[in-house]
């Protein structure tokens, strides 16, 4: 059923396992860089353990063979494997320190207080700024601007 070939295949050495795709084939130097190698898995230039493989972040565990551009490569890596956290655990863990004792937004309601006087205050200044600095330059033709 499935047959076995015998290939030399060049080893590339990885820190972590598993890794993405992509960026197997950036450590081979097998491209410049992660655009041109999400375009060469998309178009089905890259076949990993001899299936074509059409996912970038397709995991690649330490002894995958891959095939790109007529040559074999085969992953090697030294480490455990390390799984990510599941998104459900990581939004459970952080919930909890959302929670904290609301001291600040006393501190808030007084600075808001004092925040629409001052800004009365500027709005006067700039158009009585505006007013008398309407003229344009003589050089340019062009009138100031104000903020």
């Amino acid at each position: 059923m499935s047959e076995e070939i015998e290939v030399e295949a060049l080893e590339v050495e990885v820190s972590v396992q598993p890794i993405e795709l992509y960026k197997v084939l950036k450590i081979a130097n097998l491209v410049s860089g992660g655009g041109e190698a999400k375009y060469a898995i998309s178009d089905g230039y890259v076949a990993v353990n001899g299936e074509i493989e059409l996912r970038k972040r397709c995991k690649i565990y330490d002894g995958d063979v891959i095939e790109f551009n007529g040559e074999y490569f085969v992953v090697i890596c030294d480490q455990p494997v390390q799984e990510a956290v599941p998104r459900d655990q990581q939004v459970k863990k952080v919930a909890p320190a959302a929670k904290a004792p609301k001291k600040a937004p006393t501190v808030k309601a007084k600075k808001n207080k004092a925040a629409p006087a001052t800004s009365k205050n500027r709005s006067v200044t700039k158009k009585e700024a505006s007013k008398t600095d309407n003229k344009a330059d003589t050089a340019t033709g062009r009138k100031p601007i104000s903020f």
